[in-house]
């Protein structure tokens, strides 16, 4: 789901970015009464739990993978608005270290996994749910639904924009400048595998989250039911925010040392491939239609527009797969971590010198 560059034509992704820019402003607003409390260090813990979880990759039919998102279970605990900062964040990451998406394709990626998933997590999880108690298992239930719905309708996006590329960017023979998958190829090669594994990946990890934090710290979900800056002022202190926040550094530890399970799966996610992956799988009946089609003039020019100091989570001086996937995973997780202690400083700092009145 992560679309690299040269997919998309230059102006998708002007377009892209400027709907992705109105969601991050929104999303700012709402937030800035709150960004002081305790809602930095939560963005950023969901931010890496998000990192993490979109490096267990699953094996989806044709022979490509998928992965969760993580984005479910960050609206459950900080509400759309900030699900939309810490997917994005997360996802920045991703593209600027590892080449996980492009750099041109940043604000279309950010706007399909952390926007349209972010809203429409919410939004199914508030349908299901409803007013029952934090501790309910209709709140589970809601988590797993909203889960599913999210995860289709991020991919639904992708496959929309990938399918409209060769339709709208052609030259004079017809041959597609950028992806060159049309709609009736794009879209049931990527929603087949979401609506019956990715979607259900998602399903169960939210579920299972919201179930986890039922059991330590319910009052996290809280957060869900519209009272994000009463339960921020409740937590503002140093030492009460961090413990509260400490079982969930923990999950986000553990899976980064089973990171390494992440690439069992072979393949790759369909429509991230290189120009000779493209090739390759071009005449694939099952992912690329039985087609001749091969790298496009703009994709060729634009695949290369940016290299990752780290892509495909494999550092150049790691020899051992598993080890370089390990050490990307706390990489991207210490970066998360580290940034967010330094901003968190910051703030105390400007909040404890800010004159009274």
């Amino acid at each position: 789901m992560h679309i690299p560059d040269g997919y998309l034509s230059p102006s998708t992704c002007v377009v892209m970015y400027v709907g992705a820019a109105a969601g991050w402003y929104a999303a700012l607003k709402r937030l800035k009464r709150v960004l002081i409390t305790r809602m930095v260090p939560l963005i950023s813990v969901f931010a890496a739990f998000a990192f993490v979880v979109m490096m267990f990759n699953i094996p989806l039919p044709g022979g490509t993978t998928g992965h969760a998102l993580g984005v479910t279970a960050a609206a459950i605990v900080l509400g759309p608005s900030g699900a939309v900062l810490a997917i994005s964040i997360a996802i920045a990451i991703q593209a600027l270290f590892f080449g996980d998406g492009g750099i041109l394709t940043l604000g279309a990626n950010c706007l399909n996994m952390a926007i349209v998933g972010s809203v429409v997590a919410y939004a199914g999880y508030r349908a299901v749910a409803g007013t029952a108690a934090p501790t309910s298992r209709r709140r589970v239930i809601a988590a797993g639904v909203a889960g599913y719905l999210a995860a289709n309708a991020s991919g639904l996006a992708s496959a929309v924009e990938l399918g409209i590329q060769p339709l709208l960017f052609h030259n004079a023979q017809g041959a597609p400048l950028y992806a060159p998958y049309p709609l009736r190829i794009a879209i049931p090669a990527i929603m087949i595998g979401h609506l019956t594994f990715a979607g259900l990946a998602e399903a169960v990890l939210s579920a299972g989250i919201v179930a986890y934090l039922q059991a330590s710290d319910p009052g996290l979900l809280e957060v869900a039911l519209g009272s994000v800056s009463a339960e921020g002022e409740k937590t503002a202190g140093g030492g009460q925010r961090w413990n509260l926040l400490r079982r969930l550094w923990l999950v986000v530890a553990m899976l980064t040392l089973l990171a390494p399970l992440g690439i069992l799966a072979a393949g790759t996610a369909w429509g991230e491939w290189s120009r000779t992956e493209l090739t390759q799988h071009a005449s694939h009946p099952a992912i690329g239609g039985g087609s001749s089609m091969s790298a496009s003039a703009g994709l060729q020019k634009l695949t290369e527009l940016w290299t990752a100091p780290f892509p495909g989570y494999a550092p150049k001086f790691v020899k051992s797969p598993s080890f370089g996937y390990v050490l990307s995973a706390m990489f991207g997780v210490g970066l998360l971590l580290g940034g967010s202690l330094v901003l968190q400083s910051w703030l105390d700092r400007r909040r404890s010198t800010r004159p009274l009145g």
